[in-house]
């Protein structure tokens, strides 16, 4: 017996669903969840600083040019900034202020820091969607040996460690690849690939057990008794049912990538040879007691990226399962 109280179907609720698809509905139940709108709100602002980053250094008048660190530092007084925080008052040249050593622009490094995390995230997920989409709808469609194999292989890449293999196959792929003049772009594409090939297994298995569901179902059988390929079978039939499932794993993938670079940056082996947020949360530890906005500023980067994430991921979960009550 069901605990849930039928709807009218003359009632103002039947009435506002009838003649929507299910995703019109999830939207609208997303567009009413005021927290995920803030974190929506966020997480456009982070893009927004992202894709401008270069036009809005130029309009703070920073950059990540290096400088005669002299000419900004008391190099006799620990190399601490002679104008702005921590010793001076907030500096308009320098809005976030500036790093002590190397006197870098703290505004400029952080602009494109936020452009490098969200690069990098985005690039993961992408390549990482697609290999477990791929690997999944394979799996779960063929059966057989071929779903024996592929569940083989997705089992084998979840017992590697992720931490211990980025820390081997990272610098391996920079010194082989890498030569001085595109050391940090091929540092960018090795990061890429480590978080990609150690970031499909949980997608692939999402979509094969919604694959192994769909599959029995009538629309699907009908398609293969009338002859339809294999491949458009998975395409036209089962890829529009697994968009909920897929937009969900994105939208929870997408943080945990925000993360692992930052976290791999301050490891040394991410992004090192240029602005990232992690290098500079690396760097900035060490002068936590005297100069502790230096570490707060793309620590609260870090912090408010991942958390608006994941809270809109949840918010995109809520909303798409239908036996969600909010």
């Amino acid at each position: 017996m069901s605990d849930e109280t039928p709807v009218d179907p003359n009632s103002k609720q039947a009435k506002a669903i009838a003649g929507r698809s299910p995703m019109q509905i999830a939207l609208g139940r997303l567009v009413r969840d005021k927290i995920a709108m803030v974190c929506a709100a966020v997480i456009v602002f982070f893009l927004v600083v992202a894709i401008f980053a270069p036009l809005i250094c130029k309009l703070f008048g920073v950059s990540t040019d290096t400088v005669f660190a002299s000419q900004y530092l008391d190099m006799l007084g620990g190399g601490m900034p002679l104008k702005g925080p921590p010793n001076n008052g907030f500096d308009p040249e320098h809005p976030f202020g500036i790093a002590p050593q190397s006197a870098d622009d703290n505004l400029a490094y952080w602009v494109y820091g936020c452009r490098t995390s969200l690069t990098i995230a985005a690039s993961a997920t992408l390549f990482a969607s697609v290999v477990g989409i791929a690997v999944g709808l394979l799996a779960g469609f063929l059966g057989g040996i071929v779903d024996k194999v592929l569940s083989f292989f997705i089992d084998l890449f979840l017992t590697i460690p992720f931490l211990l293999a980025a820390l081997t196959i990272a610098p391996i792929l920079n010194d082989r690849f890498s030569l001085n003049d595109n050391y940090a772009l091929i540092q960018k594409f090795s990061l890429v690939a480590v978080l990609a090939i150690f970031g499909w297994m949980g997608m692939a298995r999402l979509i094969r057990g919604e694959v192994l569901s769909l599959r029995e179902r009538e629309f699907v059988q009908a398609a293969r008794v009338l002859g339809m390929p294999t491949s458009r079978v998975l395409i036209k039939e089962l890829m529009p049912n697994l968009a909920a499932p897929i937009i969900i794993s994105v939208s929870l993938m997408l943080p945990a990538f925000v993360a692992a670079e930052a976290g791999l940056a301050f490891l040394g082996i991410g992004v090192t040879s240029g602005a990232s947020w992690g290098q500079t949360i690396s760097k900035a530890v060490k002068y936590f007691e005297e100069y502790p906005l230096y570490l707060w500023e793309p620590l609260i980067g870090v912090v408010l990226l991942v958390l608006s994430l994941n809270l809109l991921g949840d918010a995109i979960r809520d909303a798409l399962d239908p036996k969600t009550r909010r």
